[in-house]
């Protein structure tokens, strides 16, 4: 996910005039925002990274660990304590909200002109779902998973972001895009003993094939990761 923002996000650091970012929800260890705040570094070496969470004493953990100029924590949740960040991410946060509190809480987070991306990952972070949205509006579906991790595409499911997960069900766009990637996999199966790496470059170049605009090159295909324009997923029935 970090890689995936630095890329997609790398000039809007860069341009900021002040490249603020805040990691909302980073939960009971403080681990996520520090590998955030040292991956954009790379991108833009005075980025500032705010880590914020609603619990006193997840704030006081994560100040007991920032010691590097540039990273800091605070008390905050959907309004972001004020501050005015160019990109949030809010990593397993409104997966614990109900579907119909999401557009709020992404108009809110994005007020100030933030980029938000609203994120859902498990436990290990080797699967994981997450929209990307822009001026309150989501634009694209992102999933990713370590290949040689990835069971089948239809694991993405049960980590979908909260506007979705309710949504794959025969009939909404989402499903039909698991079921593709379902397939593909399946059909590209004989590719294994080349890598998962390679399966995976092979399920996304089928999907591409028939149809679903990808966004990433094809040079980034077997990266594991694949993200659509969010019409392709939309809800509603397709």
């Amino acid at each position: 996910m970090d890689h995936w923002l630095a890329d997609r996000y790398g000039t809007l650091l860069r341009t900021a005039a002040d490249p603020l970012v805040v990691d909302l929800g980073y939960g009971g260890a403080p681990v996520t925002t520090v590998e955030l705040y040292r991956r954009l570094r790379r991108v833009r070496r005075d980025v500032r990274v705010v880590g914020l969470e609603i619990e006193p004493s997840r704030v006081e953990q994560g100040r007991a660990v920032a010691d590097p100029p540039g990273l800091s924590f605070a008390r905050g949740g959907f309004e972001l304590a004020g501050l005015r960040p160019v990109l949030v991410r809010a990593a397993n946060v409104l997966r614990q909200y109900p579907e119909e509190a999401v557009a709020g809480a992404w108009t809110l987070m994005s007020a100030r002109g933030a980029v938000v991306v609203d994120a859902t990952c498990d436990e290990l972070g080797r699967l994981g779902a997450w929209v990307a949205v822009e001026g309150g509006v989501p634009v694209t579906l992102t999933l990713a998973a370590r290949p040689s991790t990835l069971e089948r595409p239809a694991a993405f499911a049960e980590r979908l972001p909260k506007a979705l997960i309710h949504r794959n069900v025969p009939g909404e766009r989402v499903h039909a895009l698991l079921t593709a990637l379902d397939d593909a996999w399946r059909d590209a199966a004989g590719a294994t003993v080349f890598g998962a790496r390679d399966r995976w470059r092979r399920t996304v170049e089928a999907v591409h094939g028939a149809g679903v605009p990808v966004c990433e090159p094809p040079a980034r295909w077997r990266d594991g990761v694949i993200t659509v324009p969010w019409t392709v997923v939309a809800p509603g029935v397709a």
